[in-house]
């Protein structure tokens, strides 16, 4: 399900990105149109993505998920309806990748949590998932790859 998790270093990165706080049963709904919207304001302003898309949590809430729908970027984007720029700040991270739908990223993060708690490590509020392969690539679920990210606290 995921790969051996490793610590590494992370630097800082520009992003840009939209704000969203919703019912967990809701994400589904907000997730395209928060990344159309980055996208094409990236593309309205002659910016480039730097990388994969991705989700930085802010908190951890069993009911209701506070987060930035994001993308890398190289140089930084002016802020243009709900689009922000932002910075994914540098940071000491557990780190693996999770290999399947997008269904089972649940139970991936709960094997990783494990994984980290068993290794000594204190994670802090915030994580985040970066989507390397997704449903562009083709139907096959089985061939997406999320890489997580856990900053550690300390």
């Amino acid at each position: 399900m995921i790969e051996t998790p490793r610590i590494v270093q992370t630097q800082a990165q520009p992003i840009a990105f939209v704000h969203v706080t919703v019912p967990r049963e809701k994400i589904r709904e907000v997730m395209g149109p928060g990344i159309g919207e980055v996208l094409s304001t990236l593309a309205a302003q002659g910016i480039t993505p730097a990388g994969p898309w991705l989700t930085h949590h802010l908190r951890m809430d069993p009911d209701e998920f506070d987060l930035e729908i994001a993308v890398p970027v190289a140089r930084q984007v002016q802020t243009a309806g709900r689009v922000k720029p932002g910075m994914l700040r540098a940071a000491r991270v557990a780190r693996t990748v999770y290999h399947g739908p997008y269904e089972g990223l649940g139970d991936a993060w709960g094997e990783f949590m494990k994984w980290i708690e068993a290794n000594g490590h204190d994670p802090a509020e915030d994580l985040w998932e970066q989507y390397q392969v997704g449903p562009e690539s083709g139907p096959d679920a089985t061939t997406y790859r999320t890489e997580l990210n856990c900053p550690l606290a300390g």
